[in-house]
């Protein structure tokens, strides 16, 4: 799994010109406005060079999808990356929302003695500040001593089924000093605020100790056996993506042809889950709509602080689990997070209320090169697009926006 945005994995090059292959399925004869729209911004996607990609868009009355690019299914298993944090912050709001557990909670008081070592100190850092990413733990993933040697070709085959626990990812991050260290007595979090896998590592160890039971078993019994999500799952130590699913590539840095990365292993809490871009867009629809979280946590959820240099756009903050922006022709903005693994990059958004989200999935990473700006780009469009409402709405049948107008104040911390 890798980080969201920042680090080695932060940039990617542009495939070659011809390369993605023909589309995977032309554009059905009296497809409504938004499936017009929806396939052009998926066609523009595999232009900047990705080999496949997979979309949709979805409300309480359908759906509408879209794919293009070299066989891509239609409903495409994939890692979901860095979009399994809003699952695991989502599980923790729901154990704050039962009493069993405070977001002024600090890591020592759930994991003693745990982070510690160089400087870093679980009795200053809060079970709000893991998952708002405000505890200035370093990244795993940015100071493990095999990174570099992970992001080859080589690299990659050797650790394709390598397994690392929570407890080795942890041990890396605590092996430098922390980029900041929180001040409980003066907290100041929107100068203070840096991207760290390690967080949700350390979250999801918490709710362990606070069921007694895995975070697997947590997310099933919580969140996917109750929104009946029959295709998301936690692969566990298994490198594999089930069938239905489309070829991963990623194109490492300096190399001229891309690698099949459809077999990886590793992440947790922070970035395992398996799913499909219609029960990524059920879950995102049922958080935002309140089924999830009372309103008290739901409402922390969206305490936001400022995130600057996470992604390429503007007026990002980012909350427990889930960040917001702004985006022109929705006065709420929207919410999403998105996510990162070896050759998938899932982009996806949800409206204030619930009543629309967008996901969208791209079978294609180029590292060490900006041209992956533009693939990345390309599918912050398409959710922008689909859910101003400007496309036109929702086909009956296969889904309707609401129209709902929402403040146009953002979130603040």
């Amino acid at each position: 799994m890798i980080s969201r945005r920042t680090g080695l994995a932060a940039t990617a090059a542009a495939l070659l010109t011809g390369t993605s292959g023909p589309a995977a399925a032309a554009a059905p004869r009296h497809r409504s406005a938004l499936g017009d729209r929806l396939q052009e911004d998926v066609d523009a996607i595999v232009a900047t060079g990705a080999t496949g990609v997979l979309a949709e868009v979805q409300s309480a009355r359908g759906r509408t999808t879209a794919r293009a690019g070299s066989a891509v299914p239609r409903d495409a298993y994939y890692r979901i990356g860095s979009d399994t944090k809003t699952f695991t912050a989502t599980l923790a709001l729901q154990l704050a929302g039962e009493g069993r557990l405070a977001l002024t909670d600090t890591v020592e008081r759930w994991l003693p003695g745990t982070v510690r070592g160089n400087g870093n100190d679980g009795r200053r850092i809060t079970v709000a500040d893991l998952l708002r990413q405000t505890s200035g733990l370093n990244d795993y993933l940015a100071v493990s001593p095999d990174s570099a040697d992970a992001f080859t070709p080589d690299g990659y085959r050797r650790s394709r089924f390598r397994i690392t626990t929570p407890e080795d990812q942890l041990k890396a991050a605590l092996s430098r000093p922390p980029l900041w260290v929180p001040d409980t007595e003066r907290p100041d979090p929107d100068r203070r605020w840096g991207y760290s896998n390690t967080n949700y590592v350390v979250a999801g160890l918490i709710i362990e100790r606070v069921t007694g039971n895995s975070w697997a078993q947590e997310l099933h019994d919580r969140i996917i056996e109750p929104l009946g999500l029959r295709h998301t799952f936690t692969p566990g130590t298994s490198p594999y993506v089930p069938r239905p699913t489309a070829t991963a590539y990623t194109w490492f840095p300096g190399r001229t042809r891309p690698t099949d990365t459809t077999l990886a292993s590793g992440g947790g809490a922070d970035g395992s889950v398996i799913s499909t871009t219609h029960d990524h867009g059920v879950f995102l629809r049922a958080l935002m709509s309140g089924r999830l979280l009372r309103p008290a946590q739901l409402a922390a959820m969206k305490e936001t602080v400022v995130a600057e240099d996470w992604i390429a756009a503007p007026g990002v903050r980012y909350g427990l689990g889930i960040a917001w922006r702004p985006v022109t022709g929705n006065d709420g903005g929207i919410w999403f997070h998105g996510g990162t693994h070896l050759g998938i990059v899932s982009e996806s958004g949800v409206t204030p209320d619930g009543a629309r989200a967008a996901t969208s999935a791209t079978f294609t990473l180029r590292m060490g090169d900006p041209a992956q700006d533009a693939q990345d780009a390309a599918a912050r469009r398409l959710v922008d697009r689909a859910l101003t409402g400007r496309a036109g709405a929702i086909r009956p049948g296969r889904g309707r926006s609401s129209g709902r107008s929402l403040s146009p104040r953002p979130p603040t911390g």
